[in-house]
């Protein structure tokens, strides 16, 4: 016998709105500089997950040295049939230095030129979405100056 491997199913497009002024905390921890990012909205739409981000959590990233942004969301989702979901993503973003810094400058960068991947971990109480709070799901994302865009897949 073999474990069985693991296939991907798209979930939804995620689009987060972001604060344009992140609060940058400094050098918090040998780790890095801490930088609080709000999230202000945004809506997510697919084959099984569809709804509303609402104007309430950041991502609460560390940038280490090395540029490598180590993400670590918590924001609120209004799902279809109106329950709420809390909703944790982690992940990193890393690149060449002349991409990050490009992507620093709000310019738009092909995804392709650096590496922005997430883990999504659901919590909701929905009698319809309870599949959310023990599934694994991964995003692969792109940043924009004012959003961050994610495909998030279930894995099977």
């Amino acid at each position: 016998m073999e474990p069985a491997a693991p296939r991907l199913e798209l979930m939804a497009r995620f689009e987060v709105a972001l604060g344009q002024s992140p609060w940058e905390l400094g050098q918090t921890t040998a780790l890095g500089r801490r930088r609080i990012i709000p999230i202000t909205g945004g809506r997510f739409h697919g084959p099984l997950l569809n709804g509303e981000i609402l104007d309430n959590g950041a991502d609460w990233q560390v940038v280490t040295q090395a540029g490598v942004a180590i993400i670590d969301t918590r924001y609120l989702l209004r799902l279809e049939d109106g329950a709420l979901s809390y909703l944790q993503t982690r992940g990193f973003r890393h690149g060449p230095a002349d991409v990050i810094a490009a992507l620093a400058r709000g310019e738009e960068v092909d995804p392709a030129r650096y590496y922005f991947r997430v883990t999504l971990q659901f919590e909701t109480a929905s009698a319809n979405f309870g599949w959310l709070n023990h599934t694994l799901a991964l995003g692969s994302a792109l940043r924009r100056a004012d959003a961050v865009i994610y495909d998030a897949y279930v894995v099977r």
